[in-house]
């Protein structure tokens, strides 16, 4: 390609050039380049600033002539040239220039926006714009408390979230935080993965590391949802109440109380120790607590009394199943770090 670009050069230096500018970016795609890169070579080759701006996926990136990006650029020209990611779709790639555009620019903007939609389409796909995570730097940003109000700012518009009154973090068992916009109705589904997930409260987006710091505290309440590890694999911040207060002094490295050591007895003794005990602690009555574990009613209570017997307390009646929840509740946040 260099030596056909060399030989175009001398016939038509346009042409040479063109063909240079789609070298360059099919070696950034090769070498899989992210985004910031993608931009970079745009705004170098064009010799003036560039952005991508694709509002669907919460993607904004701007690097000035020289390499640096800097995001804060001001708002897009419709005199700027441009081009989309996709025939029909809205102008994604600009470049911050005014008069006519020669062979080259418009080579820079069709090549930059084809390798962006390539590299998009492999890392995020087409996730609704509330679910997106486009920077994972700006995600750290926008949750830090610590952050300046003006950086926290920019990384919201980063995000996509310039004009979202409410958002929610949802804190995952593996992997980083996911930040979702709120509708005004409120009863959208939180985003999870099939993963383990803590759900932040919804909050304006300035408040958003409080949401992250209460949707960790969930993560805490969850489990596996399996026979050795029962209980919900999704805790809502929101629901847990005064619950939430245990987490600040229970974990993995606390000593666990007498209740606590009964019921990690009681699992260790029985295979069906915890999900039984797990069901007659949370469901609405022993017949109910049966169906939800496939027995019948006389096996359940046949369960029940070696259950007892191994944890030294009666789960019949009332108090016994505060004390239950209880354990069950403190075994989860003794093997549940707080991250």
């Amino acid at each position: 390609m260099k030596e056909l670009a060399g030989r175009l050069a001398a016939l038509d230096p346009d042409a040479g050039a063109a063909l240079q500018v789609i070298a360059y970016f099919d070696r950034l795609i090769e070498g899989r380049a992210g985004l910031e890169s993608l931009v970079r070579g745009a705004a170098v080759l064009s010799g003036c600033p560039a952005r991508l701006v694709d509002e669907e996926r919460g993607v904004r990136v701007r690097v000035e002539a020289e390499g640096t990006r800097r995001d804060d650029g001001g708002p897009l020209d419709p005199a700027w040239p441009s081009a989309p990611l996709t025939p029909d779709g809205p102008p994604a790639v600009w470049l911050e220039r005014t008069g006519v555009s020669d062979g080259v620019h418009a080579m820079v903007l069709e090549r930059a926006a084809a390798a962006a939609r390539v590299v998009l389409d492999r890392t995020r796909g087409r996730a609704p714009a509330e679910a997106r995570q486009a920077d994972p730097a700006s995600v750290e940003v926008l949750l830090d408390a610590a952050a300046t109000e003006h950086a926290r700012r920019q990384a919201a518009v980063r995000l996509g979230l310039r004009n979202v009154s409410a958002a929610r973090v949802v804190a995952t068992a593996e992997g980083g935080p996911l930040v979702e916009a709120v509708p005004a109705t409120g009863d959208s589904t939180p985003t999870t993965g099939g993963r383990r997930a803590g759900i932040g409260p919804a909050v304006p987006v300035r408040d958003l590391p409080a949401s992250w710091a209460a949707a960790r505290t969930a993560l805490r309440f969850t489990a596996e949802g399996t026979d050795q590890d029962p209980g919900p694999r999704t805790v809502y911040a929101d629901e847990l109440g005064g619950l939430a207060l245990l987490a600040d002094t229970v974990g993995p490295t606390t000593e666990p109380v007498p209740d606590v050591r009964a019921l990690e007895h009681a699992v260790a003794t029985a295979p069906w120790a915890a999900s039984t005990l797990n069901a007659v602690a949370f469901s609405t009555s022993l017949r109910a607590a049966a169906a939800e574990l496939n027995v019948h009613h006389s096996t359940l209570q046949d369960r029940l009394v070696q259950a007892e017997h191994w944890l030294d307390w009666p789960v019949h009646d009332p108090h016994g199943r505060l004390r239950l929840q209880l354990a069950l509740v403190l075994r989860r946040l003794h093997r549940n770090a707080a991250r």
